[in-house]
């Protein structure tokens, strides 16, 4: 059957059981938080939290539930929410949680784009191609004075938005109006009850929420009615899903969403953290896993949440394939990217901090020319406000517990502070780099952590040659920073290490790490612009590859032909996106 998981949802406790399938969490690694999902025809569709990373809301579709491809970017640009990116101060404002829905040929993304003055921060989304980012339509605006809006139709057809708190709203989907705000269920006592959605299945509205803050308290709780507006009445299983106080090593589950496959199989997604009980270590941030649901057989008719684990079994998973249309990577795909075409598109997978500045990011025959910004990765020169927020930075997710990353670097710095290189990115606050930069007339390569920098000299014979940086992890606590010339990988010198307890939480607490590189004049120039005549650099031999995917504290996820099940998700496609 199909289903729109926010409209009606059959009285179906599922098909009886076939043989059960094995598969490994996340099945969307790297920072993937507040996922939303839904089956239309035998596809299933995921959206998941951005914040001020640009393009914003990524939309994965996958036929199997293990092999997800990025098909386009709700969020893609500007002039969908124009001046809203640099009018947003913080490092994790911007688009909160999203729900994704499908009714009647159209997908509908809502969410709420978070502090910025004197605008409405509902946004919803319409599109009848969720593969185009240019199908995405500009947002009809709403008032949202609370986060994380769910979407649902009842049998009248009238349109319903559920957010934090937990309030209701009748919604105009093409005008934005909304209805008096009633309110439903404030949860079992957990703070922030959060990340509602309403499911109606057999005679029942079910209101499944998240509660405990998204840390280690994190939990789903779940409450039904009669009424769409209640009286709700709260599970006696509250709650239905969580690893807190437990030594799991998948910590902070919660942020749930429920959905059926074609067979008419219940599954749940959630965001986790791969973190164990120590919750110190765990740059890839939050997560999002999947687990399979039942519906109790003693009358009660409350869903089964399975418990989040790294190994998990259970309904038999549809035939894995990537038989996916559009023209995104695989999220397990390694990057391969030359960058040789000019004036060609930038792989989906590369994101920006903010919506980045005109022409500072183009494909050319020389690679990825990136124009310098005046300020660091940390925001820090003098100048006006919007100096801190256009900085030149492009990465993609973290998306594997070990893994390398190498870019092959062309720049010749002109004056002092000068710099581009690679980075691990958390925030504007807690970031690691490795760059090229003049200092006092010495070209040089400083590695600065969070602001401690060392500083060495380029050696002898280097100047004017393609460098080649890499970003190393060979066990999941700690980055290994080195450079060596791109045509002479002997020549590789170590330049640091710095742990990943750096990137975990802090500044970044919601989001997930970022491996890309950077381009800065170090707060010379005015404005936001370097002194004229500052040159670029150029990246071109971008390499990203998982090189192992932790799903236990000791175990990784065994590579292809060596373990049941992962052999279409380990498979390793050589993609160019056409650069």
């Amino acid at each position: 059957m199909r289903l729109s998981s926010g409209v009606m949802l059959a009285a179906l406790a599922g098909p009886a059981a076939a043989a059960n399938s094995t598969y490994y969490n996340p099945i969307l690694p790297g920072w993937h938080s507040d996922p939303s999902c839904t089956q239309v025809d035998g596809t299933f569709y995921c959206v998941t939290s951005t914040f001020i990373s640009f393009p914003g809301l990524p939309i994965y579709a996958s036929k199997d539930l293990i092999n997800w491809k990025h098909v386009s970017h709700v969020w893609n640009r500007e002039s969908q929410l124009p001046g809203y990116s640099w009018a947003t101060p913080e490092q994790q404002n911007g688009m909160f949680a999203a729900t994704i829905r499908y009714r009647d040929g159209v997908f509908y993304v809502i969410c709420e784009y978070l502090n910025v003055e004197d605008k409405d921060s509902g946004v919803l989304f319409k599109s009848t191609n969720p593969y185009d980012d240019a199908s995405w339509s500009d947002p009809v605006t709403f008032p949202a004075p609370k986060i994380d809006p769910d979407l649902f139709w009842d049998d009248d057809g009238k349109a319903y938005v559920a957010t934090q708190g937990i309030q209701l709203q009748e919604m105009n989907l093409d005008t934005g109006a909304m209805g008096p705000a009633v309110p439903l269920w404030n949860g079992t006592g957990g703070v922030w009850p959060e990340g509602p959605h309403i499911y109606k299945r057999g005679g029942y509205y079910y209101l499944m929420i998240a509660e405990g803050g998204t840390a280690e308290d994190h939990a789903i709780t779940i409450a039904r009615a009669k009424s769409i507006t209640g009286p709700y009445t709260p599970s006696p299983n509250n709650p239905i899903l969580t690893n807190r106080g437990s030594q799991e090593y998948f910590q902070t589950v919660g942020h749930g969403d429920l959905f059926q496959d074609a067979a008419g199989n219940w599954w749940g997604t959630a965001l986790a953290t791969r973190s164990g009980p120590e919750y110190k270590s765990y740059p890839m941030g939050r997560e999002t896993v999947l687990f399979p649901v039942t519906w109790a057989g003693d009358g009660s008719d409350w869903p089964i949440l399975q418990p989040v684990r790294g190994k998990m079994s259970g309904w038999a998973l549809p035939p894995p394939t990537r038989d996916v249309p559009g023209d995104g990577p695989f999220n397990s795909d390694p990057d391969v990217y030359d960058f040789k075409t000019k004036g060609g598109a930038i792989p989906r997978n590369l994101v920006y901090w903010r919506v980045p500045r005109e022409g500072a990011f183009t494909a050319t025959e020389k690679g990825l020319q990136v124009v310098l910004g005046r300020n660091s990765l940390a925001g820090l020169p003098g100048g006006p406000e919007p100096a801190a927020k256009a900085i030149s930075f492009i990465g993609r997710r973290q998306t594997d517990s070990l893994f390398t990353f190498s870019v092959d670097l062309d720049f010749s710095p002109k004056a002092d502070g000068q710099e581009a290189g690679v980075t691990a990115f958390l925030t504007q606050n807690a970031n690691i780099q490795l760059g090229v930069v003049l200092v006092e007339e010495q070209p040089s390569f400083r590695f600065n952590v969070s602001g401690q920098v060392k500083t060495s000299a380029v050696p002898k014979g280097w100047e004017g040659k393609t460098v080649r940086l890499e970003i190393k992890m060979v066990k999941p606590t700690e980055y290994t920073f080195s450079a060596m010339l791109a045509a002479d990988e002997k020549t590789r010198v170590a330049l640091g290490t710095a742990s990943a307890e750096l990137l975990s939480g802090g500044s970044g607490s919601f989001v997930g790490t970022l491996i890309g590189v950077y381009a800065t004049c170090n707060g010379a120039g005015e404005g936001i612009d370097c002194p004229a005549g500052t040159p670029n650099a150029y990246f071109k031999r971008w390499r990203y590859t998982g090189d192992g995917q932790y799903f236990s504290e000791t175990e990784t996820v065994p590579r292809e032909g060596k373990g049941k099940g992962k052999g279409m998700r380990r498979k390793r496609s050589m993609l160019d996106s056409g650069l």
